[in-house]
């Protein structure tokens, strides 16, 4: 659909431009629609070198790098907030203090569009079941989108290919629903994953206002709605917002995937993701012969578990989107911890490692890569052996190996301080290991 007339001629900042492709996204389909932007990020020009690049041509777009400034949300429009903006950012005050609006891509998307939309969020498996779904819509035939928080994708510039019969598959996480939340929206088919604790440095330590995030995917539902919730998070869910809910809810785990159908993606963790996605589509009025035939083929999501390849005998999997505990504990129970190498380590989050601790017990070999989280736990690991170098660790992982045992690459903890993100971890990963 042709949106633009929504966009020509306003002024908008956009907050936070980024690495990962979804700002500059966002930036691009705004400046191509006439608006006026002003784009500011705390990171300088420099560090965002390679996203400045590709609005540079663009002479409606000012730039303040290094910076917020206060007159930058005075006398706007809107503001589009990108995820991860502190919840006291004295920014987005100044904005609401002067009435206006802070929004974020994914629900100015869905409020545009006016098209169905099923929002996909959870602390583990929400990448897994959007992307499931997105295939079990693409076999079944039906025009569909995937957005949200998915790596390069604008959300806001989907509205290209937006059509009235198009469903749209969303990747939301406790930020973006920070976004659904303000304007008072819901999608129409909502599926909550998982609960565990996460981003509770974000949060301060508060894993209440992290679900009170993660709710608004359901909390501005109607009769006319869905709610698929994951076995492992309904009782929290149901517990504390059960009388809030209006929407047909349903709970699904592995036992609603039936037994005969067979994965490509090895784990318990991935039939429980497929269990969701196939009650998403029986929400969407998929046949099960047509998501069974999806899910059959689905290769997985890059970074999750990833099988690279194999060499000499040992698979090697990029599970670099493991940055709790849970999804590496996930990612060894698809494995044989007994003949798994494991490289694991990183930034500290401020999470229970001692379930994951005890399990690393089982593993062939532990390698940990420098930092705030591996300074914390090393003790309990006496005979791991610490790099801050990548290739480093990969090489002496490989050494470890034998024919037949796994390297796994699943960290645990965050990227930052070696890596600029996870995604950026996981590429230099995939890197090394293809010059193997």
């Amino acid at each position: 659909m042709d949106a633009s007339s929504h966009f020509r001629g306003k002024n908008i900042t956009v907050m936070g431009l980024g690495l990962l492709g979804r700002g500059v996204g966002d930036a691009k389909y705004l400046a191509e629609c006439g608006a006026n932007l002003i784009v500011t990020d705390l990171k300088s020009r420099e560090e965002l070198a390679d996203s400045v690049a590709q609005l540079e041509s663009f002479s409606n777009i000012t730039f303040v790098l290094g910076e917020h400034r206060l007159e930058d949300f005075r006398d706007r429009d809107f503001i589009l907030k990108a995820a991860g903006v502190p919840l006291d950012s004295p920014y987005v005050a100044e904005a609401k203090k002067n009435g206006i609006p802070v929004r974020m891509s994914a629900d100015l998307f869905a409020e545009i569009s006016g098209i169905v939309c099923v929002g996909v969020t959870g602390t583990r498996g929400k990448s897994t079941v959007a992307h499931m779904l997105y295939a079990i819509l693409k076999e079944a035939k039906k025009p569909v989108l995937l957005g949200g928080n998915v790596r390069g994708v604008s959300t806001l510039a989907l509205l290209k290919e937006a059509t009235p019969e198009h469903i749209a598959v969303l990747e939301l996480d406790s930020w973006q629903l920070q976004g659904w939340g303000e304007a008072q929206m819901s999608p129409h088919v909502a599926v909550f994953t998982t609960l565990y604790p996460d981003h509770l440095n974000y949060y301060h330590d508060d894993l209440d206002a992290y679900l009170a995030d993660k709710a608004h995917i359901f909390l501005y539902q109607t009769e006319a709605d869905t709610l698929i919730l994951g076995k492992q998070c309904a009782p929290t869910i149901i517990d504390k917002y059960g009388e809030r809910i209006e929407s047909k809810t349903l709970v699904a785990d592995t036992l609603k995937l039936p037994d005969t159908w067979v994965l490509a993606i090895p784990g318990l963790h991935n039939r429980y993701d497929a269990a969701l996605a196939l009650a998403a589509a029986r929400a969407l009025d998929v046949p099960d012969e047509v998501s069974r035939r999806a899910l059959a083929t689905f290769a997985g999501v890059p970074g999750r578990l990833e099988l690279l390849r194999e060499v000499n005998g040992v698979k090697i999997y990029n599970d670099t989107t493991a940055t709790t505990p849970e999804a590496t504990l996930a990612a060894l129970a698809a494995l044989d911890p007994a003949h798994t190498v494991l490289i694991a380590g990183g930034t500290d989050k401020g999470l229970d490692m001692n379930e994951l601790l005890l399990k690393l017990g089982e593993v062939k070999r532990v390698i940990l890569l420098a930092g705030t989280g591996t300074s914390r736990v090393l003790e309990f690991l006496p005979n791991a052996s610490v790099f801050d170098d990548l290739e480093k660790a990969v090489r002496e992982a490989f050494v470890a190996t034998e024919p037949g045992d796994t390297l796994l690459f699943s960290p645990a903890f965050t990227s930052f301080g070696m890596f600029k993100n996870e995604f950026d971890r996981g590429d230099q990963f995939t890197a090394i290991v293809k010059a193997l």
